[in-house]
């Protein structure tokens, strides 16, 4: 979205109170203005547009996930434990960009573990996955961008619509997809249904690139 500089004359205890506020939601006096007047006539805003997903996306995976909203705007914690005899948590960090190009944004996983046993299981789970999305984002043309380390993945989500409700659809059907294929390598690791899953996953696709 096109922005440009204008001077504004505003009451020293005015810019003081958006000031703060623009401190505790984690964003600047320029942008916090701009939201609200945006509202106020009723215009849409990266910020607005963002909300909107998250509010979807919360509809779309709340009884899968215990869902944390941050004071930015911008990102989104979905927390979960996996079947585990530890209960281990997970979280799934969706950060969105303000204004997307090819890439929506970036999801981030962290498992919450001391043990290493737990921690090369799941490098191991990500490494199959990567493997996997990887192999089918080639067949499409598409650039698959990934980070893997101890305990940690993060890879960016591609654009592929516009749309807030589509984007919160794609995205939940995404984490429920990955998250249901984590429980059952942590479940029964030695008989993980890798078939099952690509052909899951294959189905996502159809709809949705994400």
């Amino acid at each position: 979205m096109k922005k440009s500089v204008y001077s504004l004359v505003l009451m020293d205890s005015v810019i003081k109170a958006v000031d703060e506020q623009a401190y505790r939601l984690g964003t600047n006096r320029s942008n916090l203005i701009n939201q609200i007047l945006a509202e106020r006539f009723c215009c849409v805003t990266p910020e607005m547009r963002m909300r909107e997903i998250f509010d979807l996306l919360s509809e779309k995976t709340g009884s899968n996930f215990q869902i944390q909203k941050q004071n930015s705007s911008s990102l989104i914690t979905l927390r979960t434990s996996l079947e585990y005899k530890y209960r281990p948590i997970v979280n799934y960090k969706i950060e969105l960009q303000r204004e997307p190009d090819d890439f929506l944004g970036q999801l981030r996983v962290q498992i919450r573990t001391q043990s290493q046993p737990l921690i090369s299981l799941f490098e191991e789970f990500f490494l199959y996955r990567t493997t996997l999305e990887k192999k089918y984002f080639s067949l499409l043309g598409l650039d698959y961008q990934f980070t893997l380390s101890a305990g940690y993945f993060a890879r960016k989500l591609v654009r592929s619509t516009a749309d807030s409700e589509k984007t919160a659809i794609a995205i939940g059907g995404y984490l429920n997809h990955l998250n249901k294929s984590l429980q059952m390598c942590f479940s029964a690791p030695n008989d993980f249904p890798s078939c099952e899953v690509e052909n899951e996953y294959k189905e996502l696709l159809k709809n949705f690139i994400i």
